[in-house]
């Protein structure tokens, strides 16, 4: 029988606003075994990242506070705690690894010393003892020739490898509990199954527990031994993650297991007229240096592409962080500067003015990847939906550009009522729906998507890829679907090109490439993006 290692007892958040406190936490408890992973699931808003934050007592007090319950761990109740008890638990005890890495760390300090500052404070080792711990536990979470990287700063690596920084440092006082926050959320898919693997393997070679706050049922597919599903606040399921998969019992439990991404393209037709089209399409970035600034050498983001995507179909562009496309896609809207030909209903946009170009851009819109950052906090949702239609003239007076507005918004499924309120009132996909009116109030016939789907919960990704599919099927839209995750892919892209290094190794259709791939680059792809949503036999032994 395993010890409980920490004990959650009837916990609840509220935070202060203007009016009356807002419950976050209602009232949940939950434990964990020594050597267990315990996976927290539930859409954005379910209360999973607070509850975790609330074991380390790492959320904004006073504004925060806990109306009731217990988190115990050896006996000692840590609401409340005394700085030194709090001290002697964070990073000793129990460690955290955040969803955003680049975030996590700070800019100024090399890998170094962020490890290291854990080591010292905990540990009281100094000089060389340090940096001889730093490179093991950068050897332990894979990060290659570890001692060369000890002078690198973040920016300097990857998401992937600054993600196993986080872990390191996580590790570096050898904690009975980690808790992993959304670990792989922001990055790729085979990076996702790569820290996947390194949290699996780390965790049978230290012996230590791991909760996982997750919103990606295949995540806890492949990680957990026993699941508590929230919502609301709300435990509102728990068992075994086999008996969970196998037989849920809740009725959200049953709508997290049904929301993935489904359906396939409308399959529009393949000889239909050309929308947009670019041909042996380069986008090279020099490098200089000296004193002199001369060019050394060029690093070639995009390296002569080719591709014709033609009316109501799309093409979905699939590959790792750094492979070139939305470089690509920046450069087919003229966005930066490429050489090559651009062709928008077969007119060569390549050489264009900025003037000659603005009456074209109503037809070439985009969707980016954040919803939150892509619209602007100082501005109503019908401010920024109209914004286009003032700068290209299309609705003269404020009744019919709020009109205008209205539609765009009635389309997306949104309120028409809501076009005063501002973007910080919404969900993250209610956000994104507003991002997509604001395209598609302009009438587009080509949209470039990238990534639009990401920063959202499974269920969400699931209605805004049905969102996309309908305005497609409605308008003939044209789409550059550009994305890491390869489920999303698959549901919405009629033809497929796979990019690495800024060069085209596989196109065909999607059924051609998801069926039958035929280079080692997109079968390593699809293995990381299907195998980490295996069957629910993939689970770790209990």
């Amino acid at each position: 029988m395993s010890k409980v290692l920490i004990e959650v007892k009837d916990l609840s958040v509220a935070f202060k606003g203007e009016g009356p406190a807002k419950t976050a936490v209602d009232h949940i408890s939950f434990h964990i075994n020594e050597g267990e992973t315990l996976a927290l699931v539930g859409e954005s808003g379910s209360g999973k990242s607070v509850s975790a934050l609330s074991i380390l007592q790492l959320l904004p007090y006073p504004q925060a506070s806990h109306p009731s319950g217990e988190i115990l761990v050896d006996g000692k109740n840590l609401i409340g705690a005394d700085e030194k008890t709090l001290r002697s638990i964070r990073g000793n005890r129990i460690s955290m690894v955040f969803q955003e890495p680049m975030t996590s760390l700070n800019p100024l300090h090399t890998i170094e010393q962020q490890i290291g500052e854990m080591i010292i404070l905990h540990k009281g080792l100094r000089g060389a003892a340090v940096t001889a711990r730093v490179v093991e536990l950068l050897t332990k979470v894979g990060i290659p020739d570890p001692a060369a990287r000890l002078d690198a700063y973040p920016h300097q690596l990857s998401g992937g490898q600054r993600q196993r920084v986080i872990i390191a440092m996580a590790l570096a006082n050898e904690p009975d509990l980690l808790i992993a926050d959304e670990p792989t959320t922001a990055l790729d898919v085979t990076v996702q199954a790569q820290i996947l693997e390194l949290l699996l393997d780390l965790k049978r070679e230290t012996g230590m527990a791991l909760l996982l706050i997750t919103h990606d049922l295949g995540i806890v597919r492949k990680m957990a031994d026993r699941v508590c599903v929230m919502t609301d606040g709300k435990i509102v399921e728990a068992g075994a993650a086999a008996d969970v998969f196998a037989n849920p019992q809740h009725d959200y439990t049953k709508h997290l297991l049904t929301s993935e991404p489904k359906g396939r393209a409308l399959g529009r037709d393949i000889a239909g007229p050309i929308v947009m089209e670019a041909d042996a399409l380069k986008v090279w970035f020099p490098v200089k240096r000296g004193v002199l600034r001369k060019t050394v050498d060029h690093i070639k983001a995009v390296d002569g592409v080719s591709f014709a995507l033609r009316k109501g179909r799309t093409l979905g562009v699939v590959g790792e962080s750094g492979s070139g496309k939305t470089t690509l896609g920046l450069a087919v809207l003229r966005l930066i500067a490429s050489e090559g030909a651009i062709r928008f209903d077969g007119e060569n946009i390549q050489g264009l003015t900025s003037k000659l170009l603005r009456s074209k851009r109503r037809h070439m819109q985009i969707v980016f990847q954040d919803p939150y950052g892509s619209l602007s906090p100082r501005m109503s949702v019908g401010q920024i939906i109209e914004e286009g239609l003032v700068v290209q003239k299309l609705a003269f007076t404020t009744a019919e550009r709020r009109e205008r507005v209205a539609q765009a918004l009635a389309e997306v499924g949104l309120d028409p009522a809501t076009q005063d309120r501002y973007p910080h009132e919404f969900s993250g996909g209610q956000r994104q729906r507003i991002a997509i009116a604001r395209a598609m109030a302009l009438k587009p016939r080509f949209v470039m998507l990238d990534e639009p789907t990401s920063a959202l919960d499974m269920s969400v990704q699931a209605q805004i890829v049905d969102l996309l599919r309908e305005l497609q099927r409605k308008h003939d839209l044209a789409y550059l679907f550009i994305s890491h995750d390869l489920r999303v892919v698959r549901a919405l892209a009629d033809d497929i090109m796979v990019m690495r290094g800024g060069k085209v190794v596989e196109t065909g259709t999607a059924d051609e490439v998801f069926d039958a791939p035929k280079t080692d680059y997109t079968k390593a792809l699809l293995a990381a993006a299907f195998e980490l949503r295996a069957a629910p036999s993939g689970i770790v032994n209990a």
